[in-house]
């Protein structure tokens, strides 16, 4: 008989790897980049149409709906696609984007616009400055003043004071209401066409129509801001004047945000979980393995690792994805026992001269004869 003691142990294979949407890095990428396109459309459709040269009001305010629906289009489902920081703002006060988000974001689209607006300034033709001078399109022959027809501005800058050599102008307050109204509407149809109740699949589109139409309604009174990091990105570079009246258009759409966000709160608050564009899912990928030795049962290790991926799930998770359970796999090496069992056969009756030799056991542990 012989028996194997050496039997190995269960093995236990615990796989629990949750990874909850993007990451902040890729998240702040995607809203330096829309809000990049999105200045770069609106400031260089408008800085050659200047005294009614190239697209005019109606072509800047397309580029800026057209850019916003591509950026959102591409990146909205990494970062929310806001590209604004007044929309960051209004997503957080309606509940819809992490308060620890807001400052980075804003920072990434403040980036953005910047450096949209460097790379028009770096190429604009001198040879042209002179003649726009004397053309009275511009006031001085330099880089600052022709990207300074691009900025943000009330009074005798604005456009329509500007297109009327100072005859029309728009007084502050009037500026501060229509940027105020449009921001708030921008932001209360970004906030309804992006809740989950909605169930719309042309988010973008509806967005970037809505912008076209209210850059159209402001263009006139301020040149349309509606977006800080636009008006911040024209100021940068053009200087004068432009900094002395930057403050409106950047208190002015936050303030618009901050209603159209309160009223989202108090009449159409969404689902908890419920971000823009659903950039903060769930998902689960490249499970990664943990094995440990036992006895055949799972471990304490795995419970835990299964209780802790089941509230890192819970937490993070929105309602349309799922985390799935930890998995655990369960080898089990069964050892047979192998009995060798002889019989010796009976001897036959002993002979008259004494036993039979042929019949006696063998001694050198061969089996016997018949």
């Amino acid at each position: 008989m012989s028996q194997d003691t050496s039997a190995p142990d269960a093995v236990v294979v615990e796989e629990t790897t949750v990874v909850v949407g993007p990451s902040l890095l890729a998240r702040l990428g995607a809203e330096a980049f829309g809000t990049f396109f999105l200045v770069l459309a609106i400031l260089g459709v408008a800085l050659y149409s200047v005294g009614g040269l190239g697209a005019g009001t109606v072509g800047v305010a397309l580029a800026g709906g057209i850019a916003l629906l591509g950026g959102i289009a591409a990146v909205g489902h990494v970062s929310g696609g806001h590209f604004n920081p007044a929309v960051t703002l209004g997503a957080a006060i309606g509940g819809r984007t992490a308060w620890a988000d807001v400052l980075p974001y804003w920072l990434a689209q403040l980036v953005g616009g910047v450096v949209a607006s460097a790379v028009l300034f770096a190429t604009i033709p001198a040879s042209a400055l002179p003649v726009l001078q004397q053309s009275g399109l511009i006031s001085d022959a330099t880089q600052q003043a022709f990207l300074s027809a691009t900025a943000n501005g009330f009074e005798e800058h604005s456009p329509l004071a500007v297109a009327t050599n100072g005859a029309f102008s728009f007084s502050i307050w009037s500026a501060l209401i229509i940027e105020i109204v449009a921001a708030a509407i921008l932001v209360g149809v970004i906030l309804g066409v992006t809740d989950k109740r909605s169930n719309s699949k042309l988010a973008p589109v509806a967005i970037g129509l809505t912008l076209t139409v209210l850059l159209l309604v402001a263009t006139p009174f301020t040149n349309a801001g509606l977006n800080p990091a636009r008006s911040f990105a024209a100021a940068v570079f053009a200087g004068g004047w432009t900094w002395s009246q930057l403050w409106l258009f950047v208190v002015a759409p936050l303030a618009g945000a901050a209603i159209a966000a309160l009223f989202y709160r108090a009449f159409a608050f969404a689902p908890v979980q419920d971000d823009l564009l659903a950039e903060d899912e769930v998902f689960v990928v490249d499970e990664a393995a943990v094995v440990s030795e036992g006895t055949g049962a799972a471990p304490a290790s795995a419970a835990a690792g299964a209780a802790t991926a089941a509230t890192v799930a819970e937490e993070a998770a929105t309602p349309a994805a799922e985390v799935p359970a930890a998995v655990e796999t369960v080898e089990v090496t069964e050892t047979m026992e192998t009995v060798e069992v002889v019989e010796a056969a009976e001897p036959d009756a002993p002979g008259a001269n004494g036993p039979d030799v042929s019949d006696a056991e063998p001694t050198d542990g061969t089996a016997p004869k018949a």
